[in-house]
């Protein structure tokens, strides 16, 4: 695929999905939308987690899917902003607040780009269902 001069190939990333807002029915909608950008190559288990920064909400349901893209970094990130939007989110609410469905990048390329990665176990723990390390 062309984007301007450059040239896109098919690129490994992994999204990580959160949500605490009827997480049943949002996640899978996630998936299904996320589908749509690429190819869903493995798809993780659902962790629940506590809530970090605002502890008076209901617990997070937590997941991430290994997709094979051929979107830059850029366009990915605005395309799961897009999923986020047409899936309800509510931007108006705290950082740390409740959420219909938070997407995140948290692999591109081989290379981690959520930092949230480094400081929370369950993410890792589901980065290692669905990346193997060659």
């Amino acid at each position: 695929m062309f984007i301007g001069k450059e040239i896109i190939m098919e690129i490994q990333t992994i999204i990580g999905l959160g949500s605490n807002i009827d997480s049943e029915r949002y996640i899978p909608l996630a998936l299904t939308e996320l589908a749509t950008l690429g190819t869903v190559l493995k798809v993780s288990e659902v962790l629940t987690t506590k809530p970090i920064g605002i502890s008076d909400q209901n617990d997070f349901a937590n997941a991430v899917v290994l997709l094979s893209v051929d979107s830059t970094y850029e366009n990915l990130n605005e395309q799961l902003k897009l999923i986020e939007d047409k899936l309800g989110r509510d931007r108006s609410r705290p950082k740390f607040g409740p959420r219909e469905i938070d997407l995140d990048i948290v692999m591109y390329n081989n290379k981690i780009t959520d930092d949230d990665y480094y400081t929370r176990d369950f993410l890792q723990e589901l980065v290692a269902q669905v990346w193997a390390k060659k």
